[in-house]
Order: C-alpha cells, then sequence, then structure tokens
C-alpha cells in the first residue's frame, strides 16, 4: 500500500493567518446568514424559475460555502512563521524590503506566503520571482529578476522585519 502524500506547507504570517480566520468568522457568521435570509424572501415570492434574487443569492449560498470550505482545509496546510527569527541581516519570510529599480524609484515590499499575496498593500509571495530572487540577500546586493517585461535589476537597499 503506498503511503499518502505529503502535503506541502505554506508559510504565513500571524497577522495572514488572523486576516484568514477573520474571513471565515465574516462569511460564516455574517455574510452566509444575511443571503440565507435574502434567499428564504426570495423563494416566498413564487416561481423560483425566474425570480434573480433567489438564483442569485444560491449561487452566492454555493461560493461562500465553497471559499469557508477552502479557507478550513488551507489551514492545514499553512505554518505560521514569526518573521525575523530566522537573523535580521539577510531577507527571509516576512522581511520588508526596499529596493531601488531599474529607473532609480523606491520599491518597498513585504516577502509573505501565497495566501498572503495582495500587490496593493506590498505584500509579495516569496514564491513569486521577485521573492526567489530576494531570498536569503542582503542589503547592497544587487538582484536580477526575470519578468514578462525582460529582465530588472534592483538594488537591496534595506531589510526590515518592523512594519
Amino acid at each position: 500500500m503506498a503511503d499518502a502524500p505529503r502535503l506541502r506547507k505554506s508559510c504565513i504570517t500571524p497577522e495572514g493567518l488572523k486576516r484568514l480566520q477573520q474571513e471565515i468568522r465574516r462569511l460564516w457568521d455574517v455574510e452566509r446568514p444575511k443571503v440565507a435570509r435574502e434567499v428564504t424572501e426570495a423563494a416566498a415570492q413564487g416561481d423560483r424559475s425566474e425570480n434573480a434574487e433567489y438564483i442569485y443569492g444560491k449561487r452566492r449560498l454555493r461560493e461562500i460555502d465553497a471559499r469557508v470550505r477552502f479557507l478550513r482545509k488551507r489551514f492545514d496546510a499553512l505554518q505560521v512563521v514569526h518573521p525575523g527569527q530566522s537573523g535580521r541581516d539577510k531577507v527571509y519570510f516576512g522581511a520588508w524590503v526596499t529596493l531601488e529599480g531599474p529607473q532609480g524609484e523606491k520599491l518597498r515590499y513585504r516577502l509573505v506566503g501565497p495566501d498572503e499575496t495582495d500587490v496593493e498593500r506590498g505584500h509579495v509571495s516569496v514564491e513569486s520571482p521577485l521573492g526567489r530572487a530576494l531570498l536569503g540577500r542582503e542589503e547592497g546586493d544587487e538582484v536580477t529578476v526575470v519578468r514578462p517585461a525582460g529582465p530588472g535589476r534592483f538594488e537591496l537597499l534595506e531589510i526590515g522585519y518592523d512594519a
């Protein structure tokens, strides 16, 4: 009998885990009951086959349930990592980095797990080309990142582990 496949753990910051837990609570305790009430009210209006509110509500309930199931399963594959435990002089998981871009622009990113990626907040995955290129680097290092627009060269100006 073959062994069960090993589950690959993904890193997540304590803050990222908290956000996912809050998302589940919001979906399950707020969003789902609200949509369920709306579906019940729409169903009371009669013919469900042409009732857009009923059809949309049922679809939204399925989406909520699927997302909650996904998140609950995902928790088994997550490993909380406290940034800065591996050292603060090199880029590791959870580091904030300041880079100088090809045109001299200053860029600031935090290396996080794939479940926390949020470009608007400056959170990039350690599994992204930029994240992989930065891991283990020190201040002053030059980093080349393979991008769809072609290779980009960045200078690593600063490493920090506090927001």
